[in-house]
């Protein structure tokens, strides 16, 4: 055989062998590929996103919620408020506020412009029975009432401010509630009331 047909032959035969090792790189690769897209398409699971509670205060509603305080208010009453609530009506403000978790108790504060002095305070808005408060105001009352359909009994105390406010806080029990604890509770709601400046409203 030439050794022009030597040459011919080896260069065949390295055509071939190039091929066939090009075609397994190719077919590793391709393998490869195919396995790592594959693991790409895994689902992976993520947890679901934990829900943050915040506190808000009860000024953040406005209003006569500006005057109260949740963390006064649970010092005072012993009772942890977290929801408010401010409406107007006329020279009338008024907020309740409540648990989140139910509509009672709630406690409700309402100021409004008057321009009454004392003596027609004590003739005509302090109400038959109810006892003197001091320290609180021009005047001021407190008083508890009877339970009625879908309440327990309230407690009330009212004050004639000395900025031209008439100004009442009251206390409405869960359903079953005894009137010995609300008469009790308006000693609490006095010391709430004193901390009240209605002159911020």
């Amino acid at each position: 055989m030439s050794d022009g047909h030597l040459a011919g032959a080896f260069r065949r035969r390295s055509a071939r062998g190039w091929n066939v090792r090009g075609r397994i790189v190719v077919a590793g690769v391709a393998g490869l590929l195919v396995s790592g897209c594959a693991a790409e398409a895994e689902p992976v699971a993520v947890p679901p996103p934990v829900p943050i509670a915040v506190d808000v205060a009860a000024a953040s509603s406005g209003g006569a919620c500006r005057l109260l305080d949740f963390t006064v208010i649970e010092q005072l009453v012993k009772v942890r408020f977290d929801v408010a609530a401010a409406s107007e009506q006329g020279d009338t403000h008024t907020c309740v506020v409540r648990a989140r978790s139910a509509t009672l108790p709630e406690l409700t504060l309402s100021v409004s412009e008057t321009t009454i002095d004392k003596a027609t305070f004590a003739a005509d808005v302090v109400p038959d029975k109810a006892a003197k408060v001091t320290g609180l105001g021009q005047q001021a009352y407190r008083r508890t009432t009877a339970a009625a359909s879908g309440h327990g009994p309230v407690a009330e105390v009212g004050w004639l401010a000395s900025d031209g406010r008439l100004a009442t806080v009251s206390w409405t029990a869960t359903r079953g509630g005894e009137r010995s604890a609300a008469e009790k509770l308006t000693g609490d709601l006095a010391a709430l009331a004193k901390k009240v400046d209605t002159r911020a409203l």
